[in-house]
């Protein structure tokens, strides 16, 4: 098995450097450098991460036109969708995720084409195999993994209009703010949205061989660093739920439980994933459950000594049903983008 390790790892070598010679051949001049980054930064090497150095290089082609930006995003996802090597796809998709936490709005923008547009899935690799050896059999789950979690991550920045986790998304204050405007159905799209990309965070592969590995290792950084910035999300918006508790329809509320309840389920590995700011995720999981308390047993009603639970269409109270159809039909108390906003009597005329 060490052979077998040994001569795959050389044949990696000289078809990085086959690559890189190709490339200098028949690239012209324009795009030689552009191709020899990406090269550079996503070889065959399975113990090496791609070097800062030429994802700098590689990120630098989004500060120029977005022809030059276009052409960037077309090699690396071509490069991805080519390969067979569970390494190199790996670099790959590192390369996209620094792209999308760090890359300028102009590559960003060329990277949110795929596929939104209507065009071809470039992340689509849920039949990637590379059984080369036991490590890059176990790799290739990861492969597989990860990018259905960019994908999902690219779903959820458009739910958001920003992209998340990104050094340019703006700041807390910014995102509260834009938060407070949106009507109810707005707001669970997008809870429901981070819910399912912290769901997806939370099925990341267990694998004995790939256990150490520092491809792996450095995936889990990034994805860390994501969750971090996806849970802080999720309180925002639960922060702004708060605020809207008495006026919200039984719906709305049993939607929102239902979210909650799918985020607490995945809670013990999520927070296995990272230990940074222990203290604060702490009190955003206590405030998460304390909201999903408040409104599941605001909105349980007895009728004729029965207890009536949101799970049961048939056995609501009147009373429910009157205030979801006063709800319903009461476009002011949709539309008032949050509690805090709201006078005395304007929530009883919403409400009643």
């Amino acid at each position: 098995m060490g052979r077998v390790t040994v001569l795959r790892d050389l044949i990696g070598i000289i078809k990085d450097k086959a690559s890189q010679g190709k490339a200098a051949l028949v690239s012209i001049p324009k795009t030689l450098s552009l191709h020899l980054a990406l090269l550079r930064a996503t070889t065959h090497d399975p113990f090496t991460p791609p070097d800062p150095k030429h994802l700098a290089a590689l990120l630098s082609f989004g500060f120029s036109s977005r022809a030059t930006a276009s052409t960037a995003i077309e090699a690396l996802m071509d490069r991805l969708q080519t390969t067979r090597d569970a390494s190199v796809s790996i670099k790959c998709l590192i390369t996209v995720h620094h792209i999308i936490k760090r890359g300028s709005f102009i590559l960003q923008d060329q990277l949110s084409v795929y596929p939104s547009a209507g065009g071809r899935n470039y992340l689509k690799l849920s039949n990637f195999r590379d059984n080369t050896t036991p490590l890059t059999w176990e790799l290739s789950s990861w492969v597989r993994w990860y990018a259905l979690y960019l994908e999902n991550l690219l779903s959820t920045s458009r739910v958001l209009g920003y992209f998340l986790c990104s050094t340019a998304s703006g700041v807390d204050k910014d995102k509260e703010k834009k938060v407070t405007s949106l009507i109810n159905s707005e707001l669970l799209k997008e809870i429901n949205s981070l819910v399912n990309l912290l769901e997806q965070i939370s099925k990341r592969p267990d694998s004995s061989h790939a256990n150490g590995n520092i491809l792996v290792d450095e995936v889990l950084g990034l994805v860390g660093e994501d969750y971090l910035s996806s849970i802080n999300e999720v309180s925002i918006r639960v922060k702004e739920f708060r605020e809207r508790l008495s006026c919200l329809s039984f719906v709305d509320s049993f939607e929102l439980v239902c979210a909650l309840k799918r985020l607490e389920d995945c809670k013990e590995r999520l927070l296995s994933l990272s230990q940074r700011k222990k203290v604060l995720i702490e009190a955003i999981w206590v405030l998460i459950s304390e909201i999903k308390d408040q409104v599941g047993n605001g909105k349980v009603y007895r009728e004729e000594g029965r207890l009536l639970t949101m799970g049961s269409r048939k056995m609501v109270s009147e009373s429910a049903r009157f205030g979801e159809r006063a709800l319903n039909h009461s476009h002011d108390s949709v539309k008032f983008s949050s509690g805090r906003f709201l006078s005395y009597e304007s929530v009883l005329e919403s409400c009643a």
